[in-house]
């Protein structure tokens, strides 16, 4: 949908229509919609829960104190999430007779957050659900948080001394803790280490497959891979295994063929060349019991269902049946048995839990009205030429008078350059040019060929959207990777959507921008919204929702400019509640000294530092002792403020 569809008055605006603009009833996956009021709503538990308003949430929020950007936490759907992964493998075990279980981890290294990961521990006893840990810190809070005999972590990456000895502890506190081997001089240091200590490893290895997955992460697998024994390698490894009498600890083998997989091909030839590596090796005398096939499991982030790399072209369904499905098949004829599975989904799990709600700033336009001055007698001939065009548009050639428009805007530019041309008549006639390519652009409206220069065109004319969050610190997989998000505003969805815009942040770096938006077809320019309207002198309340956002943003944001973690709610669904859930508990974000000590400065020496000089201008009479004291606390108490900006 291009900016003339969103202007013109064809056909009527519903919610229905509203839904199909933003895709919502596709990405959703059946959590998130719009209700009649023009509101987008979450429903955590799907059909079988309450309905959660987010235009409620954000009010109680700005209730309690709480500014923007905001970030809304849907316990629930983490829980759904775990038990829905679960009953998927359980269906695809029944239906082809698989003679094993599945047992799922959540890889840590997604989103490490507490409460994120003691929802999904919680969610997942009844499944015996685990953890994934790929670092020491990951290492120390699993062993902490997993509690009972038999919890299952698997341990990923590359590992020291400690790592190792942590695993060990683990193994003696009689929990299931198994190290893969993601090198081959790995397995000689852990032997060492498990002998010093006198505790038995149990050991899994990461063989380097050649398949490998698709998308923006297909390099993280296959034969180049970061991680994993070749062929000879893992032969190597079973040697030295036998040799030193551990072919007992050899329990596991793991693969893994990249993050967010798109096309559901590449996981059948991986989960087929693994199985056949898991059978020859229990053909050699090992008793492998977990078959471990990474994660890579997706999020159609954009509702299209494709192998695009935002996207997902199979379901959760599909993606169970296939691997219960090619692991029983290669099993029963190389007649081995059936191995426990293990995935490690992450993103599938926590992606839809979180939504960034952002309040819109301002908008930077291309037009600027009123559009021009009346013509006199001594109106620039550029200006008259233009206003001409720009008159007589309707009568004329569109795309011949566009590019008579870009000539004049360009010879008025030279002109300026060489001191002829003055800043009003500048002013004037890019007003102009702008006028007239609008109409332009308006003109080719449900044509079915649209030139690209018109397209461009259409892009350049849009609105910037100002909204209070920086890129870098929550949304870094968009900036560094082009990982496209579902975007879209939290109300007035009952209403046609008049303009197309892009993102800017409130960083100071040009990057600071969202220029890329979900779409069925392709990826779209522009995102179309509403215009701002005014209450007073100020702007209404105007909110933004950027959706999926549960994996990694959390984790992986930076503090360019120091703009911290946002404030954050939990909201939980309960029936005894008026309206079917109720927001448990508010995590308020980085102050300005928390950013501030993050990066080595102290608060209290910031304070003494300002105090001198405050001190110093006093003595001089630059203050007065009573004006001076005003700014010094107004310095204090703003170091405890948002680092957002606030209104």
């Amino acid at each position: 949908m291009n900016m003339s569809d969103l202007s013109a008055d064809g056909d009527a605006w519903t919610i229905a229509t509203a839904r199909s603009v933003y895709n919502i009833d596709r990405w959703g996956a059946d959590y998130f919609d719009i209700n009649e009021e023009g509101h987008v709503v979450a429903r955590p538990l799907q059909e079988a829960g309450a309905t959660v308003d987010l235009t409620d949430v954000i009010e109680e929020a700005k209730g309690r104190g709480l500014k923007f950007p905001l970030l809304i936490r849907f316990q629930d759907i983490l829980r759904h999430r775990v038990e829905t992964v679960n009953q998927a493998f359980q269906h695809s075990i029944e239906q082809f007779g698989y003679q094993n279980r599945y047992r799922g981890v959540f890889p840590v290294k997604v989103n490490q957050l507490r409460e994120v990961v003691e929802e999904i521990l919680d969610a997942g006893k009844p499944y015996q659900f685990g953890l994934e840990v790929g670092s020491k810190p990951e290492m120390f809070a699993s062993l902490a948080l997993q509690s009972h005999v038999g919890d299952l972590t698997i341990c990923n990456g590359y590992k020291d001394p400690i790592f190792i000895k942590m695993a060990l502890l683990g193994i003696q506190l009689g929990k299931k803790v198994i190290l893969v081997i993601e090198k081959f001089e790995e397995l000689s240091q852990i032997i060492a280490i498990s002998r010093q200590f006198g505790v038995e490893p149990v050991l899994g290895i990461r063989v380097r497959l050649h398949a490998k997955g698709g998308g923006k992460w297909a390099d993280s697998g296959g034969e180049n891979a970061k991680f994993g024994l070749t062929t000879a390698e893992i032969l190597s490894a079973a040697a030295l295994l036998k040799s030193e009498g551990l072919e007992k600890s050899f329990r596991l083998l793991h693969f893994h063929i990249g993050s967010q997989v798109p096309d559901i091909l590449m996981v059948k030839k991986a989960v087929q060349e693994a199985s056949r590596f898991y059978a020859k090796l229990v053909q050699m005398g090992f008793a492998i019991e977990y078959l471990d096939v990474g994660g890579g499991l997706g999020v159609d982030y954009d509702g299209s269902r494709s192998a695009f790399d935002s996207s997902t072209n199979y379901t959760l369904q599909e993606y169970t049946n296939d691997i219960v499905y090619y692991v029983a098949d290669i099993c029963n004829a190389e007649k081995v048995p059936h191995p426990e599975i293990i995935s490690e989904s992450g993103r599938a799990l926590v992606a839809h839990h979180s939504v960034l709600v952002l309040d819109v700033l301002g908008s930077i336009g291309k037009i600027h009205p009123p559009t021009a001055s009346l013509l006199s007698d001594s109106s620039h001939p550029l200006v008259r030429e233009m206003t001409d065009i720009r008159d007589s548009l309707s009568r004329l050639n569109k795309l011949e008078a566009y590019h008579d428009a870009l000539e004049r805007r360009e010879d008025a530019h030279n002109m300026f350059m060489l001191g002829l041309m003055g800043l009003a008549e500048k002013a004037q006639i890019e007003n102009l040019y702008y006028e007239i390519g609008l109409g332009v652009v308006r003109s080719f409206q449900g044509q079915a060929y649209v030139p690209e220069e018109i397209r461009k065109l259409e892009d350049t004319l849009c609105d910037q959207y100002l909204c209070n969050f920086s890129v870098f610190q929550s949304l870094l997989d968009h900036w560094a990777l082009g990982q496209l998000f579902p975007i879209v505003p939290i109300s007035r969805l009952n209403e046609r959507p008049a303009r197309e815009a892009t993102l800017v942040d409130i960083t100071c770096d040009s990057d600071g921008h969202v220029s890329k938006f979900i779409d069925l077809r392709d990826v779209k320019d522009t995102l179309p919204l509403h215009p701002l309207r005014a209450n007073g002198h100020a702007l209404e309340p105007y909110y933004l929702g950027i959706f999926l956002m549960g994996a990694y943003q959390d984790i992986m944001g930076d503090l360019h400019n120091l703009f911290g973690r946002v404030n954050e709610v939990h909201v939980f669904l309960d029936p005894d509640e008026p309206a079917g859930y109720y927001v448990e508990e508010i995590i308020e974000g980085n102050t300005i000294g928390q950013a501030l000590a993050a990066v080595q400065y102290d608060e209290n020496e910031l304070k003494r530092q300002m105090k001198v000089q405050i001190d110093e201008a006093i003595k001089t009479d630059r203050l007065k002792p009573s004006e001076a004291m005003r700014l010094l606390d107004a310095y204090e108490r703003g170091l405890k403020e948002y680092t957002y900006l606030a209104f």
